[in-house]
């Protein structure tokens, strides 16, 4: 390895010539090796998460845990909140004391012996060792009494304080990985201009649904049709593989070391903002010999960076109600299809008899609507619609990508709202059949599950103009020192989405009057009114679409006027 101009940077001894303009590769020329290492493990990385996630609800909800399904989709929404919420710790550490190398490292290897918590739960005699004994409680359909009033009440969550404990050290080993090796991937090319570091981001999220891919058509068919335990064992196998592709490539890797934070130069600033006094950067301590220190910013750059993060942060403020419908595909949205009719696929025949049994469509598969756009439109936005707008000088900016992409999911909740409505009135006209799925029974609409592909193939476009660009804003705008904190504080406002998702639902499922409060048929949502909850959320991102709006085109003129924003652009994270 190669020291570089920058104190403890290594690079590689060859490859470090100017990239030429061109093909798909050629953005990252001399960079190539390392750019496959990373994507391959973030497709590796993603192949695990989804298969972690995806069926997830099914999981907690199946006879293993006997959990409610209100009370499964809470569970998913605040581990999902939790691997996006606790992101700043791992670039604070980053940032800190570890570099982002060493963080990912370690990181991956909580990931991985945390993972290794499902297959063990997934097996009687693991839950039996790590959990004891569960109640003895069948999952029940809707009571029918002449009152119209079930007296029957839900037992507590079996095995809980495991399985949340274990949920919440998974999320942390993902939000680690997931702030530090975004960033350090764009270390590999940053040095080659915003136009490679915008198509490695888009490559980088193609990347990420390669493995959703992957893991839906093979994980979540094996976790509903065969066993969990052989289901979850697959992810952990993955995070492994991933691990060991990330040290076997790090010769090749461009490795940064931790240039400090300036979190807490940026609290001081607030709260001195906050007493209404004037912050006077010339009023430091200077150093004793008059120099200053590598990695120890001085004042003027703590408040020009501080002025940066006021700038942004309403920006990434105002997307959080995106990311509270966002992650509705995970949880409340395959709740629903669980309660839509599900046809077999195929038929299978194990006892020789001409009696078969056969394998369901599984409900997780509706997420590869939502990968397939991305798959498909990725590559082409990035080789033929953007070059086209950059020829032009028409290619929009990334908050006003981003706005876009709000639109598209708010179109998406609206659309699953309204599909709610429409199975709640097969539900009430007895239009309903018993499905059996694994070993489980679901009330279900004879509504077909197809109509959920619209509210998919909507928060899927809805991604590639909002997620990608959130990405690329959030890494392109941050100053150097702080990529770590700000990759992080992006995330961290992601999971803040998915909190307060799951906060919603939980108050919504309060006694009397809440209308995900459906006690007459455990195990189902026949008596919810989620379809209440979907539109209450659309209301919520038009009106965040309206503020984002407004908050980015300020910004927008504020940048337009460098000199007015007192932020040199050389402290930007690209050249």
């Amino acid at each position: 390895m190669a020291r570089d101009g920058t104190r403890g940077e290594r690079r590689p001894l060859l490859g470090q010539e100017e990239a030429p303009a061109g093909g798909l590769w050629d953005a990252f020329e001399g960079r190539k090796a390392a750019c496959a290492a990373v994507l391959l493990v973030e497709i590796l990385e993603r192949a695990a998460f989804f298969g972690i996630v995806s069926n997830l609800v099914l999981y907690l909800n199946s006879s293993n845990f006997n959990w409610g399904g209100p009370q499964a989709s809470r569970a998913a929404l605040l581990f999902l909140g939790a691997s996006y919420l606790l992101s700043p710790v791992g670039g604070w550490l980053a940032d800190v004391y570890l570099g982002r190398y060493w963080t990912i490292t370690l990181s991956f290897l909580l990931y991985l012996v945390s993972a290794c918590l499902l297959p063990a739960t997934a097996s009687f005699n693991g839950r039996l060792f790590l959990c004891g004994d569960m109640p003895v409680y069948q999952l029940q359909h809707p009571c029918q009494n002449q009152s119209g009033e079930c007296q029957q009440s839900a037992p507590g969550h079996y095995c809980a304080p495991l399985m949340y404990t274990g949920l919440l050290l998974l999320a942390l080993g993902i939000s680690s990985v997931k702030a530090n090796l975004t960033p350090f991937g764009a270390d590999q090319v940053t040095d080659r201009g915003r136009d490679a570091t915008r198509r490695f981001f888009n490559w980088f999220y193609w990347s990420i649904n390669i493995g959703a891919v992957i893991s839906l058509l093979v994980v979540a068919f094996i976790q509903q049709n065969v066993n969990f335990l052989i289901g979850y064992t697959i992810p952990a196998a993955c995070v492994t593989l991933a691990l060991l592709v990330f040290l076997l490539a790090a010769p090749t890797f461009i490795t940064k070391p931790p240039s400090g934070s300036q979190v807490s130069a940026m609290l001081r600033l607030a709260f001195q903002g906050s007493c209404c006094s004037r912050v006077r950067p010339q009023g430091a301590d200077p150093l004793p010999d008059g120099k200053s220190q590598p990695r120890i910013p001085s004042p003027e750059e703590d408040l020009a960076n501080f002025q940066v993060m006021a700038k942004i942060l309403p920006v990434l403020l105002t997307f959080i109600p995106y990311w509270m419908v966002y992650f509705q595909m995970q949880s409340t949205y395959y709740l629903q299809g669980l309660h839509l009719f599900i046809p077999n696929i195929f038929q299978h025949n194990s006892t020789g008899s001409d009696m078969g049994s056969s394998y369901m469509f599984p409900d997780a598969w509706l997420l590869l609507a939502n990968v397939v756009v991305l798959l498909v439109l990725v590559p082409l936005k990035d080789r033929v619609i953007d070059p086209f707008l950059v020829r032009r000088k028409l290619l929009p900016s990334a908050l006003k990508r981003m706005a876009l992409g709000m639109f598209f999911g708010l179109a998406s909740i609206i659309v699953a709202g309204t599909l709610e409505t429409k199975r709640l009135q097969y539900v009430k006209n007895n239009q309903t059949i018993l499905q059996h799925i694994g070993q489980d029974v679901y009330s279900a609409a004879t509504l077909p599950i197809w109509w959920q592909i619209p509210q998919y193939l909507l928060i899927g476009i809805s991604e590639i103009f909002a997620s990608i660009p959130g990405l690329e804003f959030a890494y392109s705008e941050a100053p150097k020192s702080m990529q770590g904190a700000i990759m992080g504080l992006f995330f961290f406002i992601s999971g803040v989405g998915s909190l307060l998702g799951s906060g919603l639902l939980t108050l919504l499922s309060v006694p009397e009057h809440g209308w995900m409060h459906c006690p007459k048929d455990y195990g189902n949502i026949n008596n919810c009114h989620m379809d209440y909850y979907f539109f209450l959320l659309a209301g919520i991102q038009t009106v965040t679409c309206m503020l984002f709006i407004w908050i980015s085109g300020r910004y927008e003129r504020q940048q337009q006027h460098p000199q007015e924003a007192g932020t040199d652009s050389r402290e930007r994270g690209t050249p």
